[in-house]
């Protein structure tokens, strides 16, 4: 029924059934090393050498870096083997095998983005008889949904180096040129629990932490007023207030309350200035209360990226898809291949629509035109 290889969806069955996620919450939280591991193996038998580096002391999480050929230059192909948790119940298919249905191959990761990499592997092979001039780097990192800690430690590293690379992340196959930067952070107040019935007897931290977030709503509206970016289809920055937890009963005062967030920064915004206004808000509010606080850092963050001025890799997608650099409001690992000294951009198969959904999946028009692109890629930049 597919032009689409059966080894390809083997493959893309093969990396979705292996749960890879990657939480700030620990309790979900998991190691990506079988993933790894696959990827490793099947790199390996299509000749190319292959180096599994742990990111973390406890050696849970890992980055891969397979090349193919020597020398300086050449192209990496990049992805991240991590996905999002989900919830079982939403999901009307497994999410641990990959399932074929009217034109959409539907399973955790498929397009966000473990698929990407099967996808790299079918564009490969038909080449493996040329002659590499510049290697052929393929990068599968830790982490990127929930710390970049795979990115870092690529940049601690300073490797892989190469001239060019391009991020599969799901664009539609339309080259990104620039999207906002993101930094999660963590609020937690710390009250003192006592009996609900006099509320003298205690500090109420949910009482606290609703004082604090009117402040950040009166901050996200002044953020929205002093930065702008015409680049984004929503030019301002966002702040999502995205988890609460606290108390214990509901006929005790609230003890504790943890409140998370995301920003979504544009162009102009430092994240340590943005921190240092919220610490400085948050603390105008606890004081008088007498509420203790302190920030933690979810996610550090990653600043906003834009693709080189007269980037040759952005022309030369732009003119292999008849599609002009666009920006997007997700985030990447670009800026940090960029400290890395390449020519980044970021494109590959799916729609970012369907990345974090229950019932995820890639259309599977999508596949082929990407392996097509892949390989002029990888004809322009190693051979």
């Amino acid at each position: 029924m597919y032009s689409v290889l059966p080894d390809l969806l083997r493959q893309m069955d093969k990396i979705i059934s292996l749960p890879s996620i990657s939480s700030a919450n620990k309790d979900l939280d998991m190691s990506n090393k079988p993933v790894i591991d696959h990827l490793a193996t099947s790199f390996l038998s299509m000749g190319f050498k292959c180096e599994i580096i742990p990111c973390d002391p406890a050696e849970t999480k890992f980055n891969l870096i397979a090349t193919l050929g020597t020398g300086p230059g050449g192209l990496v192909l990049a992805g991240h083997t991590d996905t999002v948790p989900f919830d079982q119940k939403l999901w009307s298919v497994d999410p641990f095998q990959l399932t074929e249905k009217g034109n959409k191959i539907y399973g955790l990761g498929v397009t966000d983005m473990k698929g990407f990499f099967p996808i790299v592997m079918d564009a490969v092979k038909p080449l493996l008889d040329e002659k590499f001039k510049e290697p052929l780097i393929v990068l599968a990192t830790a982490d990127e949904e929930s710390s970049m800690l795979g990115a870092k430690a690529l940049v601690k590293l300073g490797r892989p180096k190469a001239r060019s690379a391009l991020i599969g992340e799901p664009t539609e196959l339309k080259p990104v040129s620039a999207h906002k930067g993101i930094m999660m952070d963590r609020i937690r107040l710390l009250g003192e629990s006592g009996h609900s019935s006099d509320p003298s007897l205690g500090k109420n931290a949910l009482d606290t932490m609703h004082q604090v977030i009117s402040e950040l709503v009166k901050y996200r509206n002044q953020l929205k007023e002093r930065y702008s970016s015409e680049l984004f289809v929503i030019p301002y920055p966002t702040l999502n207030l995205g988890a609460i937890h606290g108390g214990d009963n509901p006929n005790r005062i609230c003890g504790h309350c943890d409140l998370e967030f995301d920003i979504r920064l544009v162009p102009g915004m430092n994240i340590d200035t943005v921190r240092a206004e919220i610490n400085k808000l948050v603390k105008s509010v606890t004081e008088p209360s007498g509420v203790e606080f302190k920030m933690e850092e979810i996610f550090s963050g990653v600043p906003a990226f834009f693709a080189e001025e007269n980037s040759k890799m952005l022309k030369t997608a732009e003119e292999l898809t008849g599609h002009g650099g666009v920006s997007v409001l997700f985030g990447t690992e670009g800026p940090f291949l960029q400290q890395l000294g390449m020519d980044t951009i970021v494109m590959g198969p799916g729609n970012i629509d369907q990345a974090h959904q229950p019932n995820e999946y890639m259309s599977m028009d999508m596949i082929n035109p990407t392996i097509k692109v892949l390989k002029k890629l990888i004809s322009a930049n190693c051979f």
